[in-house]
């Protein structure tokens, strides 16, 4: 190299080759005079009408759901009582028997009920606003990955999910769950694009936080998660491996934490493990709370047991009919009374689309399947033309969120145990995830004319056939179907015009062809992009205008649902059939009056009927947990707690007692005396009505059964 180039080129390093670095300084110290506030808001200000919209559908009319689930709300009641039955879950105010759940839902609820005062609406707005953050949660994962307009479509799709809906207007522990799996996501794709372990140790706290929520349902994000890492974070393998396990470690140490503080306390300094057979929370957590719940256990459909020993008066044979299918509970459009959803049909490949799961979470599914399916074939073509490296932000996120969606999927179409119709709610973000990534891939396929857009028709015809379907099976907008049907066979037509119109633009001459397609390809990019939009609005409208049937009447708490057919709870207490408001009253009335236990002031057979007379302010306890049959007490238990004047009386009868209790239960029909129910204003004697039993003096019979 000559001396005049080597001077040229030292004169360009000390002059002008700093200008672009001077430019740049300057205009980075301008923007940080600027006021950030008002930047970052009008960058992302569509997504406030979104989350308005999350708002509304979740808390608008909520207070007529009163305490909702009951079982719930009176645990909330009886944890502020003390930190001890705080820190233990425990369901009733005397610490007999905990919730057979982790804590951590129900930690929030009390936090809001100490904060703004035991009421129904203190424990359900908890869960509304995890529904609404969630939404937002949702949008910054899908951002970094696919952009705003997706991020944006999928918000929209997820907030007005019915069965999403449905759980946010409850006050169980599912919205947060979604809302922890959400944020568990974003993390991940933060650890994956910038590869550092502080992140993903974020992700893996979270997702132990979820584990504390709702147990093992929130591992099912695990895997994606793990994958992505492994594939798309930067740094050798080994370290990616390290990392990863590290992770794991700290997962399993967070999510266990509780469980081993509950198991590692004397069970006589500690309420009795609701649902477990064997009084531990790890067996409960991997039991009846997890293989039990995908491969089947006593309890699940078909498997529901019959025996007498809980009722004074049983049938000699079970019911004709199944529990899912008694009409007692009034429908959520006031109609004729309907069926309880509160199981999933057959297993098999369309089971989130039969008439039990179908109308709660199968609306945009076939819109999610296809869309996955051209993200995968995108990123293929992309990889085969060598632009695309396994740093892209679109892998990390269709493993990560599209991961979820097809593990979620799976798991609720193949389970044979409890498959509830409101699990489907977690099936949501990750539908939604790949409807906004699919509706913004098909709009930038259409506007370049590839090939792969055609998948777009596919999405649409598959997604306005079910929903059709799905409208004539619910009985609901019957003028939506023909919108639908022409939607379908229009707008696909107008969005992939470019490509159809490409044909005419080949057959003219090359200079014309150039003008005329410098012209006319931004017109046709925005109708293109309109008519997606458009699209999708469309398909959008069914499920939203579904999910406002939540607002027609009080949640079932239990088993909430979306649907104008689907059954609605009674409100307030939770009190109906059986166990009506006025006999509920009458018997907190006696039993306050004819000196009850010091400690519980009735032992029901179940928490079912325990959890309204807590509600009312008595100490009543379940001696059988949830399901009745738990053996948290037998009867040499009970005649302890008699004879130390910490109990008295018992209500046998209500629900689940068909189960068959417990050997206390059992001894209490033995050994103590039943009152007439004209004495404390109870029902007339029938199966599974409610009788109340005064067990004082009667220790020692109790003790021999």
């Amino acid at each position: 190299m000559n001396a005049p180039t080597r001077a040229g080129i030292a004169t360009d390093v000390r002059g002008d080759a700093f200008a672009p670095f001077a430019t740049r300084s300057r205009e980075l110290a301008e923007q940080a005079r600027e006021p950030r506030r008002a930047k970052l808001p009008a960058r992302h200000a569509p997504l406030v009408p979104v989350l308005a919209v999350a708002a509304l559908f979740n808390t608008y009319a909520l207070a007529r759901n009163g305490y909702a689930n009951t079982f719930y709300s009176a645990a909330v009641k009886s944890m502020l009582r003390s930190l001890h039955n705080f820190l233990f879950v425990s369901f009733d105010p005397g610490g007999l028997v905990s919730v057979d759940k982790p804590p951590l839902a129900l930690w929030l609820q009390a936090a809001s009920a100490k904060l703004f005062g035991f009421s129904p609406l203190a424990l359900l707005l908890p869960e509304a606003l995890a529904g609404v953050l969630a939404v937002a949660a949702l949008y910054w994962a899908m951002a970094r990955s696919f952009g705003r307009p997706a991020a944006l479509a999928a918000a929209l799709t997820l907030a007005i999910s019915p069965s999403f809906v449905a759980v946010a207007r409850d006050n169980g522990p599912d919205p947060l769950l979604i809302l922890l799996m959400t944020l568990a996501c974003v993390a991940a794709l933060r650890a994956i694009r910038g590869g550092r372990l502080r992140a993903l140790l974020s992700c893996a706290l979270l997702i132990a936080l979820a584990f504390n929520t709702k147990t093992l349902a929130a591992y099912l994000v695990v895997p994606p998660v793990a994958l992505a890492f492994l594939v798309c974070a930067p740094g050798p393998l080994r370290r990616r491996v390290a990392q990863l396990a590290v992770a794991g470690l700290a997962l399993v140490a967070v999510s266990v934490a509780w469980l081993a503080f509950v198991d590692l306390t004397p069970p006589s300094q500690r309420p009795y493990a609701g649902g477990s057979t064997d009084n531990s929370e790890l067996g409960l957590t991997f039991a009846y709370n997890g293989i039990g719940r995908v491969g089947g256990e006593e309890g699940d459909p078909g498997k529901i047991p019959f025996r007498p020993g809980a009722s004074v008066v049983t049938l000699s044979k079970p019911e004709p009919v199944t529990p899912r299918s008694i009409d007692i509970y009034p429908a959520l459009g006031r109609g004729r009374p309907t069926q309880i959803r509160s199981e999933a049909g057959a297993v098999g490949a369309l089971r989130l689309l039969d008439s039990d799961l179908g109308a709660q979470g199968g609306w945009m599914l076939p819109f999610a399947l296809v869309s996955l399916l051209a993200l995968v074939a995108s990123l293929l073509a992309a990889r085969g033309a060598h632009t695309m490296s396994r740093r892209d932000p679109r892998l990390a996120g269709v493993l990560v969120l599209g991961g979820w969606f097809l593990l979620e999927a799976t798991v609720l179409s193949l389970a044979s145990g409890i498959v509830h119709p409101y699990y489907v709610s977690a099936l949501a973000p990750g539908t939604a995830a790949m409807v906004g990534a699919g509706a913004a891939l098909f709009a930038k396929l259409a506007r370049r004319r590839d090939r792969l857009a055609l998948l777009l028709p596919v999405a649409v015809a598959a997604t306005s056939a079910t929903q059709i379907v799905l409208l004539e099976r619910e009985r609901y907008l019957a003028w939506l179907p023909v919108v639908l049907a022409a939607a379908a066979a229009l707008l696909p037509a107008i969005a992939l015009w470019p490509q159809i119109g490409s044909t005419a633009t080949r057959l003219t001459p090359t200079p014309a062809r150039h003008a005329h397609a410098s012209v006319a390809a931004p017109a046709r990019a925005r109708r293109s992009t309109m008519a997606v939009a458009l699209m999708l609005g469309l398909l959008l409208l069914a499920p939203g205008a579904y999910a406002t049937t939540t607002w027609l009447a009080p949640v079932e708490g239990t088993f909430p649902a979306a649907g104008p057919r689907a059954a609605a709870g009674p409100g307030g207490f939770g009190l109906y059939g059986i166990a009506e408001p006025r006999t509920a009253k009458r018997l907190v009335r006696y039993l306050s009056t004819h000196h009850p236990g010091g400690r519980y002031s009735v032992l029901a057979v179940s928490s079912v009927t325990a959890a309204p007379l807590i509600l009312m302010g008595s100490r009543a306890a379940a001696l059988g947990g949830y399901s009745g049959d738990d053996p948290a007490l037998d009867g040499a238990g009970l005649a302890r707690l008699v004879a130390r004047g910490e109990a008295r009386y018992v209500l046998l009868g209500g629900a689940y007692s068909e189960r068959g209790g417990n050997r206390a239960s059992a001894a209490v029909l033995s050994a103590c005396r039943r009152l007439a129910p004209r004495v404390w204003g109870g029902p007339p004697l029938r199966p599974y009505s409610l009788v109340l039993f005064d067990c004082a003096g009667r220790e020692r019979a109790l003790a021999r059964d």
